[in-house]
């Protein structure tokens, strides 16, 4: 590509278009530092029409596209590849708050929002977003709806799919299709929304959209709970459901490893029990009439959880500053897993009902198989999402044993993932396929459903100029 054909590109749109190698670096390696690329230039359009200018720009010269958010993605969804001949399209300028309307409770927003600020126009409004992710600060709700983000809150809300009622889309050529409908029920042929949203970015570019919002919950609470077994907080789990019914918002399974970890890398982080549990939940609660009545039902299910052996022990919340760091023992985990070095992630997700099987046999099939290896499970029990990593060995630590852990990760992803098909389950929750995930998928999805995905992709993005390299499988990606 010539320096006289990226200056057709400056002068077609808005924004930014970085071409030196320093302003680049930043939107060239993903957040979890597992890949780095090359690209021949990064755009920052300042609205949709200056993206669909740039994408008609790329469709012209058959220029790849990589669309990106706030590049918060763990999959490499939005990194591109080494070869230096794909845009990387950066969405972060797209920063306005379009509309918001109180009596049919939604929200307009451009798709460099970032989640944090959504979260904010809602409450502005007196309403709520419940999408919460601990990158909310820096994702963006474009890059949410296009990976489909689940967060701690789906029990109750559902995942970014179902918290969305329209799109702003720009497709590979370049032309804009407008699907920002407010509608709750619209039956008139082919749900487009669905099909961009969770696509990765391989399909069109989502640039704005609108979002459902729901009344603010007046009251709060949590609990901390001990659970002797991944069975038995399946068994809590039901009670919780059948008591607090719609006010049960999150319901978040953690081993005490986790919590280890947590209390070893976050000065503040204290285990609010008297005595360790193999196991932990957190229980949070959300009442529309007061914060005293969340409170009252959350007693309640622990007074019965105890007397039934659900339960060994629990704390309560009583102030939103222990609200918080309840919470925070949960949402430390990652950050606190990393800090102790290399890791092997599992985003997979099980029917409920087997979920406390799974994590005893897969468990005890890699302390059979793998030396040197600690488990690092938690997740979202309440709708089956678990994240069933591993950390080297306490006496493993240091760069001297990391090649040796590092070598472990292709065949144990291949024992967990092996037995998340034979439960029924996916290998992706929540993060997406990516790069990470986008070859082993192939095996665990059948010849048709392979082809339709072929057929669609083939339909939307006939030159394969979208993301190319992500999420179908790289012998089937043409």
């Amino acid at each position: 590509m010539t320096a006289m054909k990226l200056t057709t590109l400056r002068t077609a749109f808005s924004g930014r278009l970085h071409t030196e190698a320093h302003d680049m670096a930043p939107f060239l390696t993903d957040w979890r530092g597992k890949w780095t690329g090359r690209a021949l230039a990064v755009a920052q359009p300042d609205t949709a029409q200056d993206v669909a200018a740039v994408l008609r720009w790329c469709h012209e010269h058959r220029v790849p596209v990589v669309p990106q958010g706030g590049n918060t993605g763990l999959s490499g969804g939005s990194t591109p590849d080494g070869t230096g001949q794909a845009l990387v399209l950066s969405l972060t300028r797209l920063t306005r708050v379009r509309a918001v309307d109180t009596i049919n409770n939604t929200l307009e927003v451009e798709a460099g929002v970032t989640l944090q600020e959504v979260q904010a126009a809602a409450e502005q409004a007196n309403r709520l977003f419940p999408l919460s992710l601990a990158a909310q600060g820096t994702c963006t709700i474009g890059g949410n709806l296009a990976s489909n983000a689940g967060g701690v809150q789906v029990l109750r809300w559902g995942n970014a799919r179902e918290l969305c009622l329209g799109l702003e889309v720009v497709t590979a050529e370049g032309e804009i299709w407008n699907g920002l409908r407010s509608l709750r029920k619209d039956n008139t042929g082919y749900d487009l929304r669905d099909l961009f949203i969770g696509s990765e970015g391989t399909l069109g570019i989502i640039t704005a959209a609108t979002l459902k919002l729901f009344p603010r919950p007046a009251g709060q609470a949590a609990a901390f709970v001990a659970v002797p077994s991944p069975a038995v907080a399946v068994e809590l789990l039901q009670l919780a459901q059948l008591r607090l019914a719609s006010s049960l918002t999150a319901f978040e399974l953690m081993s005490d490893a986790c919590i280890t970890l947590v209390e070893k890398h976050v000065d503040a982080a204290r285990l609010p029990l008297s005595e360790r549990s193999p196991w932990y939940v957190l229980v949070e609660v959300s009442d529309p009439v007061s914060e005293a009545q969340a409170a009252a039902g959350l007693e309640g299910l622990l007074e019965q959880a105890l007397e039934q052996e659900l339960a060994t022990d629990a704390a309560l919340s009583s102030s939103l500053a222990q609200f918080r760091a309840l919470w925070a023992l949960r949402e430390d985990i990652s950050e606190s897993q990393g800090a102790e070095g290399k890791t092997i992630k599992h985003d997979i997700a099980l029917p409920i009902s087997a979920i406390a099987g799974f994590v005893e046999a897969t468990s005890r099939e890699i302390e059979a198989q793998f030396d040197g290896v600690r488990l690092v499970v938690f997740g979202h029990l309440g709708d089956g999402n678990l994240h069933f990593n591993l950390s080297p060995a306490e006496d493993r630590l240091g760069k001297a044993h990391e090649a040796a852990f590092v070598a472990l990760e292709a065949p144990v992803n291949r024992l967990v993932h092996d037995a998340v098909a034979a439960a029924g389950g996916s290998i992706s929750a929540e993060h997406g396929l990516g790069v990470l995930r986008r070859d082993e998928s192939a095996r665990y999805k059948s010849a048709v459903e392979l082809k339709l995905m072929r057929a669609i992709k083939a339909a939307l993005d006939p030159l394969n100029l979208m993301n190319p390299g992500k999420v179908l499988p790289a012998h089937e990606d043409k």
